[in-house]
């Protein structure tokens, strides 16, 4: 997609974060936006700042984990404009903690909201997408989709299964002008690590050092490029880089590092159950 100019975007948990900074990056390049959180103070403002910048913009309220409000808001969005040219799947949702320990409801909810979501959202927008010949998605995954960790079993099932149907669907759709590109950003300086539902009770997950940190700002710049460019895969910090590339070169260290810090770590409270945040 060479041009943003005129171009109607959708953008998911736009409110904050990664998704607010893709917005305000395709309004500053002319595209109309449709934003979708369930924060809607902060869609107001990410919609004013839009519009500050010369495009048109409009929101809803839709909570990814429930699919007849994404089924609601397809049907808003092509009433509103007929078609969309870029959807930017960002929304998401983490928890961390012993797996053993996942309620079904909170695999259910994560999952929901990281997968089947996307999913959904292409599945319902891909006949107008080939309809009109050319359009692009960008689906926001993680480092943690493309090296894991311990303790986030479902968080990297979902992203796992992002960077996998991003490439499957770029390769069936690519020839007809359908663009897929996977963001795996790295560690992001957003409310990610405060939100994410915590597996030890009264104990929140510790946010990482903020020199291991990007900016929303940088994630978004990397992101818009990899639409025009259709980039199949977009990195953007340098430890996402080193991690996905000892992974590729050197697996079986990746598989190491694990293994010996499971044998230091100390088994959590026999207590602990994880719960949400309200």
């Amino acid at each position: 997609m060479k041009s943003i100019r005129g171009k109607k975007a959708l953008v998911t948990g736009a409110a904050s974060g990664i998704g607010r900074e893709i917005a305000l990056a395709l309004a500053g390049q002319g595209a109309e936006l449709f934003l979708l959180d369930i924060d809607e103070e902060g869609l107001s403002r990410v919609a004013a700042s839009a519009e500050a910048l010369g495009v048109s913009s409009r929101v809803r309220r839709c909570d990814l984990a429930d699919g007849t409000q994404i089924s609601a808001a397809v049907r808003a969005v092509l009433d509103c404009w007929g078609r969309v040219d870029i959807l930017v799947n960002n929304a998401g949702v983490a928890y961390y903690g012993p797996t053993d320990r996942m309620t079904p409801e909170l695999w259910q909810w994560l999952l929901g909201v990281n997968l089947l979501a996307p999913i959904q959202w292409i599945r319902e927008l891909l006949p107008t997408f080939l309809a009109q010949g050319e359009a692009h998605v960008l689906n926001v995954s993680s480092v943690g989709g493309l090296v894991a960790q311990t303790r986030m079993a479902a968080y990297h099932a979902s992203k796992f299964a992002l960077v996998g149907l991003t490439e499957s669907l770029r390769a069936e759709y690519n020839h007809r002008g359908i663009g897929f590109t996977c963001l795996c950003p790295g560690l992001a300086d957003t409310n990610i690590f405060r939100n994410t539902v915590s597996g030890r009770r009264g104990k929140p997950v510790k946010v990482p050092p903020r020199w291991l940190l990007v900016s929303p700002r940088r994630v978004a710049r990397k992101a818009v490029a990899g639409i025009r460019r259709n980039r199949g895969l977009v990195l953007v910090s340098p430890m996402a880089h080193v991690l996905w590339g000892l992974k590729r070169l050197s697996p079986w260290l990746m598989d190491f590092i694990n293994r010996f810090r499971r044998s230091k770590r100390k088994p959590f409270p026999s207590d602990s159950q994880p719960h949400q945040k309200g």
